[in-house]
């Protein structure tokens, strides 16, 4: 990574994360979701890991039909905490969506870590105002990407089972895992490095309601063991704030726009 040096300019986690996740990941014509093969009687390590702490309900089984894929609302808002054990961190977060853009916000000026990323008009944005060891603090943009594009990566998520939260109020969720390995190979005695991987968990009862994702893998390159996780306390289905920060270049009209 440049010597020692711990200075980056790549992408942090977040949404370029959960991009990375589902453009890769994305489903082949005709795929659905495919089911865990647990019985759903062991905790999760994503959630155990968390703090929040998970253990699978009583007379979950392999034969229970499987549940909706997660998929993100045009219109929501949350509060939580967004999480990175190894720094020993943990900040105030918000998750809010209008019309279909939809931003996170991480910490702020008096945290040690602060960061926003958005989905706005097409594009997708990560801007790192603070992080320790970073020393750059582009707005980074990718165009061509939008809510629609990150549901359709959520139809090739792969159902855990049944899990019970436990954090305050106890949430009783379906746990789902989405990730990109490569190369991508058929099944055998193939060497494959699991490039990004996320763990997440969402309402029994409303698919859209997203309370915990766990990512780990290279997309999380600003943490020393590359993995981050975002906890929510609320998740409420109307209309959040989403506004592109001044510093981030307007999203380009496509070609032959202008």
């Amino acid at each position: 990574m440049g010597g020692k040096s711990r200075r980056r300019t790549t992408a942090p986690a977040a949404l370029v994360a959960v991009a990375a996740l589902v453009l890769a990941a994305a489903p082949s014509a005709g795929a659905g979701p495919r089911t865990g093969t647990g019985t759903g009687t062991a905790p999760s390590p994503a959630a155990a890991g968390a703090g929040a702490g998970a253990g699978a309900r009583q007379g979950a089984s392999d034969a229970s039909p499987t549940p909706p894929v997660p998929r993100l609302p045009r219109d929501f808002r949350g509060k939580g905490k967004w999480i990175v054990r190894d720094l020993d961190i943990t900040v105030p977060f918000t998750w809010e969506g209008r019309d279909g853009d939809s931003q996170m916000t991480a910490g702020g000026p008096q945290y040690p870590i602060w960061f926003t990323n958005l989905i706005y008009r097409d594009t997708l944005y990560t801007l790192t105002y603070k992080w320790p060891g970073l020393d750059e603090h582009p707005c980074s943009r990718i165009p061509g990407f939008n809510l629609e594009a990150l549901n359709e990566g959520f139809e090739n998520a792969r159902f855990v089972g049944p899990e019970t939260l436990r954090s305050t109020p106890q949430r009783r969720v379906n746990h789902w895992r989405v990730g990109v390995v490569l190369p991508q190979l058929p099944p055998g005695n193939h060497p494959r490095l699991p490039l990004a991987l996320g763990d997440i968990y969402v309402d029994e009862d409303n698919r859209g309601t997203f309370w915990q994702v766990l990512q780990f893998g290279v997309q999380n390159l600003y943490d020393p063991e590359l993995d981050e996780w975002l906890v929510m306390d609320t998740f409420e289905h109307r209309p959040g704030t989403v506004a592109l920060p001044r510093r981030c270049e307007p999203p380009r009209p496509p070609d032959g726009a202008w």
